[in-house]
């Protein structure tokens, strides 16, 4: 079979959706060699993370020739589906919630669309109007032309019933996975070596991700006052608006001795960081899955996190669960794990067994069975 990757996410993000594309990409590669796989990018930029995957498989990149060099977003809308019938391709897949516009008068070609979240929908205040806009415009179309869905989570599976109006029979939830590394016991070497290099506390808490209001990451800040004072808090994630806030909470309730905020972790460090960590926190109010619960789970941390969106389906029946307002409740989750190595060392094996449902190869055979339905609707 010849399948086709929207691949700007994975040259050009090296975050979630950059980091969603390459795994993805990769265990395709990996479980499903049978297959030639094609990347369709509006330009080549070299990283590590971008050329790992071209040093190890054989792939086809596509990036715009002649007029379309000047014209690369139109190309990614329009000009990728003629290039994807010259390639044959038969399934096109749109990875970061987006297809071309005209990829259903694509001659012979299946498409797949992943939606990994409509945050933009159910929490406004946090995009630009016309980001709001923009991406229900192109998702929405996107749902509407696509063969195809895939929801990263049972939430963002109902909120695209909800808010997009998509036949439930064409949405596939297919969960994320999180980089193999993570489950891997980290050397004392590169323990060390991360503790040095970040000054990290002997006990800490620990939180991976970008700072930034809907992660709501100020609620076990808050708790920490109430917390045993030989216990940190270590906040891995980029800078936004939002950490001038939590820095100022940490200024004057004197806790700047306790927090401590990391903005460039590199990433053979994080896994010893996770593991080196006595409990993970993540109150965040909506994620569409939660990558960073399943690399804790991986890592074999226990996890307390907050209710109301997909983070029950992330970290499994195991995991402590509160109200992304309760401090209180924060807290005291945070007390009770503390004061009980027992506990956690429990939660710790349980977040591990559960972590298996999210199998590179469990995910590469659901998403092959997926292409292959589609392409056999084609016969």
């Amino acid at each position: 079979m010849r399948i086709g990757f929207d691949a700007k996410r994975a040259v050009q993000n090296f975050t979630g959706l950059g980091n969603y594309s390459r795994y993805l990409i990769e265990i395709m590669c990996r479980f499903h060699p049978e297959n030639t796989y094609f990347l369709y990018a509006p330009k080549y930029s070299s990283s590590k993370q971008f050329d790992s995957l071209l040093d190890k498989f054989e792939l086809e990149c596509r990036y715009p020739q002649g007029l379309w060099k000047r014209l690369k977003s139109l190309w990614r809308t329009l000009g990728i589906t003629r290039q994807a019938e010259n390639d044959q391709i038969d399934i096109y897949h749109g990875l970061s919630n987006e297809l071309p516009l005209n990829i259903r008068k694509a001659k012979g070609i299946k498409s797949v669309v992943t939606i990994h979240d409509l945050i933009f929908i159910r929490y406004p205040e946090y995009y630009a109007a016309i980001d709001r806009w923009l991406y229900r415009r192109k998702y929405g179309k996107s749902c509407k032309n696509a063969d195809a869905v895939i929801a990263i989570s049972e939430c963002t599976k109902r909120d695209i019933i909800k808010y997009f109006r998509t036949d439930p029979a064409k949405i596939h939830t297919i969960y994320q996975g999180c980089d193999p590394s993570f489950s891997a016991t980290a050397s004392d070497k590169t323990k060390s070596e991360a503790a040095i290099t970040y000054s990290l506390p002997q006990r800490y808490i620990l939180n991976v991700g970008s700072i930034e209001e809907r992660k709501n990451i100020l609620l076990a800040v808050k708790s920490m006052p109430d917390i045993p004072t030989d216990v940190h808090l270590v906040i891995v994630g980029k800078r936004t608006h939002y950490t001038t806030a939590v820095e100022k909470y940490i200024a004057d309730n004197n806790l700047s001795g306790r927090v401590h905020l990391l903005h460039n972790v590199t990433f053979n460090h994080l896994p010893a960081i996770y593991q080196m960590a006595e409990i993970f926190v993540y109150p965040s109010r909506f994620e569409g899955f939660g990558i960073p619960i399943l690399e804790a789970l991986n890592s074999g941390v226990p996890v307390i996190a907050a209710t109301g969106s997909c983070m029950e389906e992330a970290g499994g029946s195991g995991s402590i669960y509160v109200n992304p307002d309760d401090t209180s409740g924060m807290t005291s989750a945070l007390n009770s794990l503390l004061a009980n190595p027992e506990k956690r060392k429990q939660m710790a094996e349980s977040g591990k067994k559960y972590a298996a449902n999210f199998s590179e190869e469990r995910q590469a055979q659901q998403l092959m069975e997926l292409y292959n339905s589609l392409s056999a609707d084609k016969k």
